[in-house]
C-alpha cells in the first residue's frame, strides 16, 4: 500500500508541476494584431510633432502598404499622434495631419520619434 501511495503522490506532483508549465507555454500572448483597411484607432496619445524636413510618408487607411492612401505626412507638417499597432513590416501610428486635416496610418520608421508610444489595443 505504501508503494501505491508513493506512486500516486509522485504522479500527482508531476501533474501539478506539468500543468503550470503547460499554461506558460500556451499563454504566450495574443497574436500580433493590425488595423484592417478602413479601421481607425482610438485618440489615446495627443503628442504633437513636426514631420522631418525633406521627408514625406503616405497616410493609409490601415496598417499595411496594401491599404489605400488617404493623404500624406509631408515635409514639416504638424502631426498629432494617437496610438500605434502592428502592421506590415513593423508598427504603425494612427495620426492626424493638422495642416491638411487628414487622418491615417503611417509606418513608425518614417515618423519622428518612431511614432506614438500608446498602444491602440488591437
Amino acid at each position: 500500500m505504501r508503494a501505491s501511495l508513493r506512486t500516486k503522490l509522485a504522479a500527482l506532483t508531476i501533474g501539478v508541476l506539468a500543468v503550470p508549465a503547460a499554461l506558460v507555454v500556451t499563454a504566450a500572448g495574443p497574436a500580433a494584431a493590425s488595423a484592417a483597411c478602413g479601421k481607425s484607432g482610438p485618440l489615446n496619445d495627443g503628442t504633437e510633432v513636426t514631420m522631418t524636413k525633406g521627408v514625406s510618408a503616405n497616410m493609409r487607411s490601415g496598417s499595411s502598404t496594401s491599404c489605400g492612401v488617404k493623404g500624406w505626412a509631408d515635409n514639416q507638417d504638424t502631426l498629432m499622434y494617437y496610438c500605434y499597432t502592428s502592421g506590415s513590416g513593423g508598427t504603425w501610428t494612427w495620426l492626424w495631419n493638422i495642416d491638411d486635416g487628414t487622418v491615417g496610418w503611417v509606418k513608425d520608421s518614417l515618423l519622428p520619434g518612431n511614432g506614438s508610444d500608446y498602444y491602440c489595443g488591437f
